[in-house]
């Protein structure tokens, strides 16, 4: 019997060691590798996220260095005076080159905003369609900036190959 108790409590005591190690030091080591194993995880997912950042950073440091370029042509493109008239005597330069005729140029009133002033022009003019196109080459090619809002194109009633060309564009200068 005496046999029996000993090797009970020894029973007793080897659970008791047993559950005690599994509780005060198996289970929280357990929660702490967990933990660690989370910031690991967190810590790679920031990892790829900067260098997924750096790689973009450079796509946007070239497209700002693009943007910069544009910026500066365009400020070049709008002169800081009106001199629209000056841009219209080329406007009728070219026209002439381009042998074309019934030339009209017409400014409307100018309109403001921030910073820019807007010449609104009618224009006109009559030609074979290839003078035409490369009157508009031409004028793209100047030093000022030029929007077109609208371009009308219209067959003579005759129908000889001449066309008539009604434009609606607005030239720019800075204040």
């Amino acid at each position: 019997m005496f046999r029996e108790k000993k090797q009970i409590t020894i029973f007793i005591i080897a659970v008791v060691v047993i559950g005690g190690f599994f509780l005060f030091r198996y289970l929280p080591l357990q929660k702490e590798m967990k933990s660690v194993k989370k910031a690991k995880a967190e810590q790679m997912l920031t990892i790829a996220k900067g260098v997924s950042d750096s790689m973009q950073l450079s796509l946007f440091v070239d497209q700002l260095q693009g943007m910069r370029s544009k910026l500066e042509n365009y400020e070049q493109k709008i002169p800081k005076q009106r001199d629209h008239g000056l841009f219209m005597q080329q406007i009728f330069e070219l026209m002439k080159q381009n042998s074309l005729k019934e030339q009209v140029i017409e400014p409307r009133q100018e309109i403001e905003a921030e910073g820019l002033k807007c010449i609104p022009m009618n224009m006109e003019c009559k030609g074979g369609l290839a003078q035409i196109y490369n009157f508009y080459k031409q004028l793209q090619k100047q030093d000022r900036l030029i929007r077109f809002k609208q371009i009308k194109f219209e067959n003579s009633s005759a129908f000889n190959g001449e066309v008539s060309m009604e434009a609606e564009i607005v030239i720019f200068y800075r204040t």
